[in-house]
């Protein structure tokens, strides 16, 4: 890879205005093929509930749809919402992907909600969960993933013995501090929280305790890539995030929007600086605008790995996108 960091690809499984759920999960196969194709290292999918724009609620579910499409890639979850299931069920769910994609499978664990407080308690029946269960969860999921032993009672089947990394989600500097305590990788959601991504970042390294599972710090962060042939294309095509993000801080989540010619004379200045805010570290532009912010961003943040996003309303030229990517990043490791 030369000096350039491996490119992995965060899926929200979109679903456009005018289309349905079905077709994002096709839409979401069909680009982990691409990204396979074109060397991005893992595509990983996120549990969001009562989000009619997002189509990866089942995450384990329709990770299996993406493994049984590809062969080499990694999959996983960035991740599952641990606060609402129990531990013993995520461990048989990643088990069975693991068992039916062996060596290729993650498990990201986040402890938001994923959802609203209505859904979130649709989803656990009831909020007595403490946000303390979360470190006691994510080790209770890691002691099924270890062998079996001699007389144990409660076993995962699958998951037992399979090797499936776990990483530590998050958004804020709680994660950075439990993937640092128990030696696990952080993937940081920079494509949507970057205001503490610094310090989360910095917390992580500087308390990192080595582990059985890794020697020395790893981060991961999300980062909004939207990559056209020309600057203006992309800010047109970037437009859809820019909406959705609009209708989702304002209490109306929908479908993914078509992209719009006049995104800027549309923004109020509190729209503008919500926007601003949220999405500081996205990169958007012609191929020149994205080699430039991708070398600036992980000269800045010191990432290890970077998990490109990419809402773009339609499939074909989401896919073009990541294309334009991969070879910009390809030039950048060569000339590394």
């Amino acid at each position: 890879m030369g000096g350039m960091i491996p490119l992995s690809i965060l899926d929200l499984s979109p679903i456009p205005e005018g289309s349905e759920a079905g077709q994002a999960l096709r839409n979401s196969a069909d680009l982990a093929r691409h990204a396979e194709a074109l060397g991005y290292q893992r595509f990983w999918m996120a549990e969001h509930h009562n989000m009619p724009g997002i189509a990866s609620a089942a995450t384990a579910v329709a990770l299996a749809h993406v493994g049984a499409a590809t062969s080499t890639i990694r999959i996983g979850a960035g991740g599952i919402m641990l606060p609402n299931h129990a531990p013993l069920m995520v461990a048989e769910q990643f088990g069975t992907l693991a068992a039916l994609h062996p060596g290729r499978v993650d498990l990201g664990l986040g402890r938001a909600p994923g959802s609203d407080q209505r859904a979130a308690m649709a989803i656990r029946r009831n909020l007595a969960g403490d946000v303390d269960d979360f470190p006691r969860d994510v080790m209770e999921l890691m002691a099924y993933f270890e062998p079996a032993q001699p007389g144990q009672a409660l076993r995962a089947v699958p998951g037992e013995g399979l090797d499936i990394p776990v990483w530590i989600l998050g958004s804020s500097t709680y994660g950075a501090q439990l993937a640092a305590a128990l030696g696990l990788p952080y993937a940081f959601a920079s494509h949507f929280a970057p205001a503490q991504m610094q310090d989360a970042m910095a917390i992580y390294r500087e308390r990192f305790k080595p582990s059985a599972r890794l020697a020395k710090p790893h981060v991961m962060l999300g980062v909004n890539i939207v990559a056209a042939p020309t600057d203006a294309e992309a800010r047109f095509l970037f437009s859809s995030l820019q909406q959705s993000f609009l209708n989702l801080r304002r209490g109306r989540p929908g479908k993914l929007p078509r992209p719009v010619e006049d995104m800027d004379s549309r923004l109020d200045p509190h729209g503008r600086a919500m926007l601003d805010n949220a999405l500081a570290c996205a990169i958007v532009g012609g191929p020149e605008t994205v080699r430039r912010g991708l070398r600036d961003f992980v000269a800045e943040t010191g990432a290890d790995e970077l998990m490109v996003t990419a809402a773009i309303h339609d499939h074909e030229l989401r896919k073009r996108s990541y294309a334009i990517l991969a070879g910009l990043h390809q030039e950048l490791a060569a000339a590394a």
